[in-house]
């Protein structure tokens, strides 16, 4: 298999490999699941269920940010047995999203320099034959999808972080052949900007993924306009109010924009969104919300199903209520959806 890794800031790397057994490495569980860079290792397994998480702590969470320092030479990332990995470019401001055409191309979400970049990889070789900006002048773009699936797309869409717009694209572009065309417009840009794009395997519904605006929706206000009740009767289950109202969703959309609906409530940030192959289902990641102590609330990925809620901002990891909305939602206890795989709080996986 090949899958590409982005090194914020820094590069891209190429890893390759086949699946390698692993019965032999250990796999943590409980408490001992909890851990650190420090302490991991490849080939490591963890397994973390509902359980296992503490009880929460209303204080503000240990952080401890890094910063930006020059790669060692010939420093890579240590992988499992079987597999390997290759620079394929660097000095790039800040890629956060790759995307692999259909004949191999590679495109690069640059999004602190508001364009996508694209890399045609030398035959046999990791290195790019060609590079080119793709599209620029975009706005923290991120998300990138083809369309119409298979081997002659004809649309390169993009998520800003206010927008979707789309390129024409003929296959082997490296360049944009046109202006973009607006999809969706007005999404909402502030505090969680990241938007990711996914079509169904049909083809007929366009996936966007909106984060919260906030950690716990502190601007929200205790009560919508003529109260929770009627609320709850006209909104999706577990939709929020207010600046909040049309985020921490999934939302739905025909390729050309129209005919707005709502997949998933609850996902405070759905950072990453694929469709799995092999069943058409659609994916999340999902970064959880903060200050509840050093583990928790678990992030997790998850299979997203239409008409679900994930809890946010009321309630986390099932009907596990958030003190500081305490009693607020009681008619939404016993109705959250529980994630597929739980990871490690505050990893912010993407």
């Amino acid at each position: 298999m090949k899958g590409i890794a982005g090194l914020a800031g820094l590069a891209l790397v190429l890893a390759t490999g086949a699946f390698a057994q692993q019965a032999d490495q250990p796999l943590l569980s409980g408490e001992k699941a909890f851990g650190d860079w420090k302490a991991d290792r490849p080939g490591v397994r963890r397994l973390l269920k509902p359980q296992d998480q503490p009880k929460p702590d209303v204080a503000e969470s240990a952080s401890n940010g890094g910063g930006v320092t020059d790669r060692p030479k010939g420093a890579k990332p240590q992988l499992p047995p079987g597999f390997s990995a290759e620079l394929v470019a660097s000095g790039i401001d800040s890629p956060r999203v790759v995307r692999v055409a259909p004949n191999g191309d590679l495109f690069v979400a640059d999004s602190r320099a508001n364009q996508v970049r694209v890399y045609r990889l030398a035959e046999g070789s990791a290195k790019p034959a060609e590079t080119s900006i793709f599209a620029k002048g975009l706005t923290r773009p991120y998300g990138i999808a083809f369309y119409p699936q298979g081997d002659r797309p004809q649309w390169v869409y993009v998520a800003n972080s206010n927008s979707v717009v789309r390129f024409p694209y003929r296959d082997g572009d490296l360049e944009a052949s046109g202006e973009p065309e607006t999809i969706v417009a007005k999404v909402p840009a502030s505090h969680h900007w990241t938007r990711d794009i996914a079509f169904a395997p049909d083809g007929n519904t366009l996936y966007l993924s909106v984060g919260s605006g906030s950690n716990i929706a502190e601007d929200m206000g205790s009560k919508p306009r003529g109260g929770v009740e009627a609320w709850a009767k006209s909104q999706p289950l577990g939709e929020a109010w207010g600046p909040e109202q049309g985020r921490a969703d999934v939302l739905a959309f025909d390729p050309n924009g129209s005919n707005r609906r709502t997949v998933a409530t609850g996902l405070r940030n759905c950072s990453g969104m694929t469709v799995q192959p092999a069943t058409g289902a659609l994916w999340c990641v999902v970064n959880e919300r903060d200050e509840l102590g050093d583990n928790v609330p678990f992030e997790y990925a998850t299979a997203v199903k239409e008409g679900t809620f994930y809890g946010w901002p009321w309630y986390y990891i099932g009907s596990n209520e958030d003190p500081r909305h305490e009693g607020a939602r009681p008619d939404l206890a016993g109705k959250v959806t529980m994630p597929d795989v739980l990871i490690q709080a505050h990893s912010a996986p993407l």
